[in-house]
């Protein structure tokens, strides 16, 4: 986890242009994902004004501020400069009124616009700042995207994940980790998972060794991040432990406050592990648009038996 980011990275993860400040970008950090628009503060109510985070104004705000006097402007902005305010940022291309670029230049903090409409700019903004401020976790596994979901392939090592994770990649979808996985939580049911900078893109397969997939296969082969939708866990067959057939049962596990579907593959001679896994995945998102196999099995079953009790 980040304790903080710096707002040359948002401007250019978010695209924002540079009214102002420049040369303030660097030494100014963000600690904090939340985003305000300083409504209360420019009617001159400072009693709970957040000041560490990146105050946003929109139409609402320039227009409220175009009907003070000079003197109130200034007045208020210079309030609003803190010694830890990251930035100003002004959305739909609106220009930033004078004093506020004084009061700016005066705390040495950056004066930045966007063409966005608020609401956007300020979810876009969270958005970035809740990936980069999140608590991180690493995960030993290999995640691939599989038919747009993101699916986390854990086990032993030498289970034969990252063979599998090749083979998925050869059959058309993505790798987005290999090895060590790290992970956040973007919101309450939202998990992300992505490399590490040093494994970003590469593989493992024993007797060959790293390889790179982006430019082995290209770059629709690989991708930066994804959400993780589903854990397949990768066992070795065991034929004293009794696995689950008809699909009932139900488990999870927990990263963060987040329980993610899990299911218990496994692994011996014959069986196609890339192949089984695209089925688990297609099998996870029918159940998620409401379509379960296991309950027509179980109707079938229940008409069968109905109809067996009817002919005695």
């Amino acid at each position: 986890m980040a304790d903080s980011v710096s707002v040359k990275d948002v401007v250019q993860a978010t695209h924002l242009d540079v009214y102002a400040g420049a040369e303030y970008l660097d030494k100014r950090r963000v600690t904090v994902s939340d985003i305000s628009r300083p409504d209360l503060e420019l009617t001159g109510y400072f009693n709970y004004y957040p000041h560490e985070r990146i105050q946003v104004f929109g139409r609402t705000e320039i227009s409220f501020a175009k009907n003070m006097s000079s003197e109130e402007r200034l007045l208020i902005m210079r309030r609003m400069c803190a010694a830890d305010t990251p930035a100003f940022v002004v959305s739909r291309n609106l220009q930033p009124f004078p004093e506020m670029l004084t009061a700016a230049d005066e705390a040495k903090i950056p004066v930045l616009g966007s063409k966005l409409p608020t609401t956007r700019l300020s979810s876009l903004l969270t958005q970035y700042l809740d990936s980069q401020l999140a608590e991180r976790r690493s995960m030993h596994g290999v995640l691939v995207d599989v038919y747009g979901l993101g699916v986390l392939i854990t086990g032993d090592s030498g289970v034969g994940k990252s063979e599998t994770a090749l083979e998925l990649v050869k059959r058309g979808h993505r790798l987005i980790a290999d090895d060590r996985v790290d992970v956040y939580q973007q919101n309450e049911q939202t998990i992300i998972g992505e490399a590490p900078a040093t494994l970003k893109h590469l593989l493992e397969i024993r007797g060959i060794g790293i390889i790179d997939v982006m430019r082995l296969f290209g770059v629709g082969a690989v991708r930066d991040r994804t959400s993780i939708s589903l854990i397949v866990h990768l066992q070795n067959w065991d034929a004293h432990q009794s696995y689950d057939r008809l699909g009932t049962a139900e488990d999870t596990q927990q990263i963060f406050d987040v329980n993610v579907p899990k299911v218990t593959i496994p692994v011996k001679v014959g069986r196609n592990m890339a192949i089984i896994i695209e089925v688990a995945a297609m099998n996870f998102r029918a159940k998620s648009m409401g379509y379960d196999a296991t309950k027509t099995f179980e109707n079938n079953l229940d008409q069968l038996i109905q109809h067996n009790s009817d002919d005695e």
